[in-house]
């Protein structure tokens, strides 16, 4: 039997309105093929946006959350599963970071969403103390970031990895911090160039000359030019 098509009566004029990034509908949403990663991503967008900063979102809360259970449509264990697998497809897929710690005799994971801010407050709990101790119990460890390997990077960015390009892989890894890797990556993605020997210049331009924290707006398009006209720009597609 078909499930029944459940009406709308359309936005209001007087609601609040929540911006999205560019980024989602450019890259982002083409990329997702998940209903229920697509529902658990805006969810966690809208969420953000209400709060004003990034949130640290606890996997055990998002799990058991009746709004979610309610948004997917589904309750008990199969909405819990089904919000388990969503985190882990959003996480695999870069849309959130993972934080994990330990927790008594258990792991405590959660996440923050992969912006700028949310970057910043992973990386500032990841560097933190461990939690004050509470009613005599020992407060949890501090939180680790769950960084992508390369090669998790590069087939989420580029494609396939092919054994040719592997070596070079491992070497940037021994070369460079992750978190620029990670971000070299990400700038070729935003500039739909998805080319290693491009990710390779950002990295070797920054080792020689410094890595830049924030690179936005008018000031994006200068920085983007000199790997375009530099000397890796033959492997641009424009």
């Amino acid at each position: 039997m078909a499930k029944r098509l459940l009406g709308f009566v359309g936005f209001d004029e007087e609601e609040e309105t929540i911006g999205l990034p560019a980024s989602f509908f450019q890259h982002l949403l083409p990329a997702v093929d998940d209903l229920t990663e697509l529902k658990l991503t805006l969810c966690l967008l809208y969420r953000r946006a209400q709060a004003g900063a990034p949130v640290l979102f606890l996997r055990r809360e998002l799990e058991q959350d009746p709004e979610l259970h309610h948004i997917l449509g589904l309750d008990g264990q199969r909405a819990e599963n089904a919000v388990g697998l969503a985190l882990e497809r959003a996480a695999a897929r870069g849309t959130l970071l993972t934080l994990r710690r330990a927790r008594g005799n258990q792991w405590e994971e959660a996440y923050v969403l992969n912006e700028p801010a949310g970057r910043r407050l992973a990386e500032e709990l990841a560097a933190g103390e461990p939690a004050p101790e509470a009613a005599g119990e020992p407060g949890p460890a501090p939180w680790r970031l769950q960084r992508p390997n390369i090669f998790v990077l590069y087939e989420q960015n580029i494609g396939l990895l092919q054994p040719l390009i592997a070596e070079e892989l491992r070497e940037a890894e021994r070369t460079y911090p992750m978190s620029w890797i990670e971000d070299a990556f990400r700038i070729a993605a935003e500039r739909n160039v998805r080319n290693w020997r491009y990710v390779r210049a950002i990295l070797e331009r920054w080792a020689q000359e410094g890595k830049q924290d924030e690179i936005t707006g008018r000031d994006s398009e200068g920085y983007g030019r000199r790997y375009i006209e530099g000397k890796y720009g033959r492997y641009v597609k424009r």
